[in-house]
């Protein structure tokens, strides 16, 4: 294999980085470290490293540097994932690859999810995106599946820069980073949506069931609508609507994310429920594990916004079976390590 650049950064990736760390201090946008950013300069892909924050990007060197020539001629075009082949690189580095902008941006922003979660999303997104060069990219696994999604949709539409891809996020390329971070904003301003207001979590309660349990309150008071909001209730009852909820549970595990009665909360519930990151505990909030990682209580806030921006009504499109077991076993494993391995000093 062909010795890699060297690892620090250009100055020319300077706007990138001050992009990405705006980008990952946005938890509507991106939460712990997902979403991923890269750019291409002189014949060199420099992304974001596997399972670092974006929010970090000014105070770190969160981008490894790699031979572009080579990530498409020994990995894209062999059917090798570059993910596999070049240790620390981001899950989807082969989508960076695969697109032709200079700059790419790939975030988990809530409000996209929000729509792509749905079996009307295409619909929906014509009449919001209308006049933006964009397409809509079926569910499919990360890595060398999407890429090749990607692939066919530019096909189609050489000149796009916007990707919705469903249950799963948003893609936008561009020349610079100034032009991607303008185009996000316009997206973002399409697709907003106000949040449903949840019920007041019952504060009194969560801390009596919290008093001498490995359990506490968390930091951001939105999670408890996952506890006191219904509709949230009835929808996580449906199953997993994007990966990141496959990090806590998977097709086996579904009872993670239904609520636990009250009444079920005695003297037997910390031995049932001992082994459980987090409990949603129905009509008074949730309490999280004292020992659960950064990366896990930003997942579990970015799920609560999600929901909060889901009717009733709107037709859902959960994960299958077989795609959650794709996400779920050493994929999940691995994001789990690296996400918690990345927090330094001041839960990073």
């Amino acid at each position: 294999m062909r010795e890699q650049p060297q690892t620090s950064s250009p100055a020319e990736l300077q706007p990138l980085r001050e992009l990405t760390q705006r980008v990952g201090s946005n938890p509507l946008l991106t939460q712990a470290s997902t979403g991923n950013s890269s750019a291409k300069l002189d014949g060199v892909l420099w992304i974001k490293a596997s399972g670092r924050w974006m929010a970090d990007a000014m105070r770190d060197d969160i981008f490894i540097p790699l031979e572009l020539a080579e990530v498409v001629t020994r990995c894209l075009e062999q059917g090798e994932d570059p993910a596999e082949r070049y240790p620390g690189a981001s899950l989807e580095t082969a989508m960076h690859a695969a697109l032709p902008h200079r700059v790419v941006l790939h975030v988990h922003c809530v409000n996209t999810i929000a729509w792509a979660v749905r079996n009307d999303a295409p619909v929906q997104l014509q009449r919001r995106l209308q006049g933006l060069r964009w397409q809509w990219i079926p569910y499919v696994a990360s890595g060398l599946p999407l890429s090749r999604e990607m692939e066919r949709a530019l096909a189609g539409c050489p000149d796009a820069d916007v990707f919705v891809l469903g249950n799963h996020g948003l893609v936008i390329g561009g020349d610079d980073a100034k032009a991607v971070e303008d185009l996000l904003d316009e997206v973002e301003r399409r697709l907003a949506i106000a949040p449903r207001q949840a019920d007041a979590s019952d504060s009194a309660a969560l801390r009596e069931i919290s008093r001498d349990s490995p359990w506490d309150l968390p930091d951001d008071d939105g999670v408890h609508a996952l506890g006191t909001d219904s509709i949230s209730q009835a929808i996580l009852g449906g199953g997993l609507l994007y990966p990141c909820q496959g990090i806590f549970s998977d097709s086996r595990t579904p009872e993670l994310f239904r609520p636990i009665a009250c009444r079920e909360v005695g003297e037997q519930w910390r031995s049932r429920y001992c082994n459980r990151p987090f409990l949603i505990l129905e009509g008074r909030g949730v309490v999280v594990r004292r020992s659960m990682a950064q990366a896990e209580l930003a997942m579990i806030s970015g799920l609560a916004q999600v929901l909060q921006r889901l009717s009733a009504s709107a037709p859902l499109r959960y994960l299958t079976d077989s795609e959650v077991a794709g996400i779920s076993g050493a994929v999940a494993y691995r994001y789990r390590e690296l996400a918690s391995r990345s927090q330094g000093d001041g839960g990073r």
